[in-house]
């Protein structure tokens, strides 16, 4: 895995919210088995065309003003789900990679993965750490890809890292705080997501970035995710644009 910086080396960007179009995004990519399913075919080829979906969202997200885009492959819950899928899942990553990783490149996006590489198979964290290793100079777009990823887990390994701080005499106690967690977690590097989109009929986070989405807007889809691209991302970007955010303050114009 590529190494990152000391967490007092690794200033946390902001997320430019004034623009009407959030800076960051993330997207739990829902409903690959349930549009199969309805047209008949294998699950596996929902998940093949869950990476076409993939594929055309990296796409058009810098040309809707985004800068930072997450995208949630593989959650450390999705073990539970059978090994002939949970290895079809593998391949396509390596797909898309393999297909990808060249375009990517050339349009000058930064790839950054998000999640525990433990249980991992060695030619899964070799190519996620080539993605990383051949992207990391690109300053275009970011993309993270929580793959292996769960919410609590990054929590817990944040916090077991702040415990190790203390212990070896690097952080006071005292200091700890919202700022010294979020410099543990995976997404350092990234702003806070503005907004969260669920696609697949469901409305729930699953794990996914529950400490960065404190404050995200949520927008629930029903589109399945193989259906999603472009257009669905414009949708969800327009209810975005329409929402007051008031991180906890009044309404604007309230007395």
């Amino acid at each position: 895995m590529t190494a990152r910086p000391a967490p007092s080396e690794q200033p946390r960007p902001e997320a430019d919210g004034g623009r009407g179009v959030p800076a960051h995004v993330g997207i739990i990519m829902d409903g690959n088995g349930r549009w199969a399913s309805r047209h008949g075919l294998p699950r596996a080829i929902g998940h093949e065309r869950g990476v076409e979906a993939l594929r055309r969202t990296v796409k058009a997200a810098p040309k809707l003003g985004l800068q930072y885009l997450t995208v949630y492959s593989f959650s450390t819950e999705n073990w539970r789900r059978p090994v002939a899928e949970v290895s079809a899942l593998f391949a396509l990553l390596k797909t898309f990679i393999n297909r990808d990783l060249d375009q990517l490149i050339k349009e000058g996006v930064k790839v950054s993965v998000f999640g525990t590489r433990k249980g991992l198979p060695e030619e899964i964290n070799t190519l996620l750490e080539r993605a990383e290793r051949e992207t990391r100079h690109n300053t275009a777009f970011n993309l993270g890809i929580a793959f292996n990823y769960g919410g609590r887990e990054e929590i817990t390994r944040a916090t077991r890292a702040i415990a190790q701080d203390v212990k070896a005499g690097r952080l006071d106690p005292e200091n700890i705080d919202e700022a010294a967690i979020a410099a543990r977690l995976d997404t350092a590097a990234f702003p806070d997501p503005d907004l969260i989109i669920r696609t697949g009929e469901e409305s729930r986070l699953s794990n996914f970035l529950i400490w960065q989405s404190a404050y995200a807007e949520l927008v629930f889809m029903d589109v399945l995710w193989p259906e999603f691209g472009e257009a669905g991302l414009e949708q969800a970007l327009s209810v975005f644009a329409s929402r007051e955010r008031r991180f906890g303050g009044l309404k604007s114009g309230a007395g």
